[in-house]
C-alpha cells in the first residue's frame, strides 16, 4: 500500500518538469464545469462513433473493391484507424464515467446527501437506455456493462484513495485471464470455457439480413445483449471496466483534471509512463507463442497505456489556446454524450441495415468513414442548437423547463444558469454526460 501511495505522489509532486510547463490556468474560478472533460468526452464519443460506422455496427457486409489499389487503401485506412482508437476510445469513456461519479458524489456530499441511492437509480435508467441502444445495434451495446459494473462504485465511494488505487490496479491486472493462464500451464490441454460468442453474432447477422426491424430488435435485445456481455468477458473488459471506473473516480477526487501547473506536471509524467508502457506491452503482445489469456492481458494493458497517452496528451494540449479553439465543437458534443451515443446507433442502423436504406453493401471503409463524419457533424450542430435553448449547468444537471430567463445568454457567455426547482432524472439523463 505504501508503494502505491509513493507512486501516486511521484506523479503529483512538482519537480524539474514544472520549469518546463508554466502556463496560466484555463479553469475559470467559480465555474461549475471542467471544459477539458467535456471536450475529452466528446473526443471519445466521436472516435467510438466513427469506429462503429467503419464496421457497419458489426454488420459484416461490404462491397467488392473496384481495384486492388482501392482495396489496399480501404484496408490500410481501417487498420490505422483501429490501431489508434479501437479499445482506446471506449476506455476514455469508461475513465470519464468514474470521474463523473466523483463530481456527482462530491456535489451531493456538500449538500449533506448520500449519492448512493440516486446513483443506483441512474444506473437503472442507464440500463433502460442500454436496451434502447441495443435494439438498433446488434451485439455492440456497452451501456449495459457500464450500468452493471458501475454499481461497484457505490460500496467503494468512501474508501481511501490508496485503497481505490489498489482496487483499480487489481481489476486492470486482469486476474481472470491470469487464472485461465495458470490453469493452462498446469493442464496444457485445457481451454477457457466457450461462451458461444461467434454463434451469437452469426444469429444476429441472420436477424438483420431478414430486413424485418422487429425480428432484428428482438434478437438484438436478447441474443445481442448476451453476445455483448460474453464478448466483453472473453476480451478482458469484464475486469477492465470497473478498474477504469475506479481510476476515473480517483482522478476526479484528486482534481487532476483542473488546469494548473501542478496537474500539468502530473499529466506530463503520466504521458511519459504511458508511452513507455504502450511500446513495451505492444512488443510483448506481438510475440509468437503467447497463450491466449496472456495475450489478452497484454493487449488490455497496451490499450490502457495507449489511453493514457490520449488522455494525458489531450489534457496538456488543452492548455494551448489554439487547441481549445480547434476542439470547441467537442464541448457540446461531450456534454450530450449519452444522447449522441444512442442516436449514432439509430442513425447507423437506418443507413446500413436492410430494414431501412440498406447501404452497407455499397459502402467501403473510406465511404463509411465519410458518412459517419457527416452524421457526426449533424449531431454537433444539433447539440449546439439544443444547448443554446436548454443549457446544462454543473455536472449532471439541466435547467428545469420553467426557467427560461437567460438561457441563451447564459450559454453564450459561459455563465452557469441557476435554478432551484426540482429536476426530472429521466428527461435530464438523455441530455447530459454520465
Amino acid at each position: 500500500m505504501a508503494l502505491l501511495q509513493c507512486m501516486f505522489h511521484l506523479l503529483k509532486k512538482e519537480g524539474f518538469l514544472a520549469c518546463i510547463i508554466v502556463m496560466p490556468s484555463v479553469y475559470p474560478p467559480g465555474n461549475e464545469r471542467i471544459y477539458v472533460v467535456d471536450a475529452l468526452r466528446g473526443f471519445a464519443v466521436m472516435a467510438i462513433m466513427l469506429l462503429h460506422f467503419l464496421e457497419h455496427f458489426i454488420y459484416n457486409s461490404y462491397p467488392v473493391a473496384s481495384s486492388p489499389m482501392m482495396e489496399a487503401a480501404n484496408q490500410q485506412f481501417k487498420e490505422v484507424f483501429f490501431f489508434l482508437f479501437a479499445g482506446k476510445s471506449y476506455t476514455i469513456f469508461a475513465l470519464l464515467f468514474g470521474f463523473t461519479f466523483a463530481v456527482q458524489y462530491r456535489n451531493q456530499a456538500r449538500k449533506g446527501r448520500d449519492f448512493a441511492g440516486r446513483f443506483v437509480w441512474r444506473m437503472c435508467l442507464l440500463a433502460v437506455f442500454a436496451c434502447m441502444n441495443a435494439a438498433f445495434f446488434p451485439g455492440g451495446d456497452v451501456l449495459l456493462t457500464f450500468s452493471l459494473a458501475g454499481l461497484l462504485l457505490v460500496p467503494c465511494r468512501r474508501l481511501k484513495t490508496s485503497s481505490l488505487v489498489a482496487l483499480s490496479l487489481f481489476f486492470l491486472a486482469q486476474p481472470l485471464e491470469w487464472a485461465y493462464a495458470a490453469v493452462q500451464w498446469m493442464h496444457p490441454g485445457w481451454v477457457p470455457p466457450s461462451l458461444s460468442v461467434a454463434e451469437s453474432y452469426a444469429s444476429l447477422k441472420s436477424a438483420v439480413d431478414t430486413g424485418n426491424f422487429w425480428v432484428m430488435a428482438w434478437e438484438n435485445l436478447t441474443t445481442g445483449q448476451w453476445a455483448s456481455l460474453a464478448w466483453g468477458i472473453e476480451a478482458g473488459r469484464l475486469m477492465q471496466a470497473p478498474g477504469l471506473f475506479l481510476l476515473g473516480f480517483v482522478l476526479g477526487r484528486q482534481d487532476f483534471f483542473l488546469q494548473n501547473d501542478g496537474t500539468a506536471v502530473f499529466w506530463t509524467r503520466g504521458l511519459l509512463f504511458s508511452l513507455a508502457g504502450t511500446c513495451a506491452f505492444y512488443v510483448v503482445m506481438c510475440l509468437s507463442g503467447l497463450p491466449g489469456p496472456v495475450h489478452t492481458v497484454f493487449n488490455m494493458w497496451h490499450n490502457v497505456c495507449f489511453t493514457g497517452v490520449w488522455v494525458a496528451g489531450f489534457v496538456l494540449l488543452y492548455r494551448v489556446e489554439y487547441f481549445r479553439k480547434a476542439t470547441a465543437p467537442l464541448l457540446t458534443y461531450g456534454r450530450m454524450s449519452l444522447t449522441n451515443y444512442v442516436s449514432q446507433s439509430v442513425i447507423g442502423s437506418l443507413i446500413f441495415f436492410p430494414y431501412a436504406l440498406g447501404m452497407a453493401p455499397y459502402c467501403g471503409y473510406l465511404v463509411s468513414f465519410a458518412v459517419g463524419f457527416a452524421a457526426m457533424t449533424g449531431q454537433i450542430w444539433f447539440c449546439r442548437w439544443w444547448l443554446e435553448r436548454h443549457p446544462l449547468r454543473g455536472a449532471g444537471r439541466i435547467v428545469a423547463p420553467g426557467d427560461m430567463a437567460g438561457r441563451r445568454e447564459g450559454f453564450r457567455s459561459g455563465t452557469p444558469v441557476r435554478n432551484g426547482g426540482r429536476r426530472n432524472d429521466v428527461s435530464r439523463y438523455l441530455w447530459d454526460d454520465f
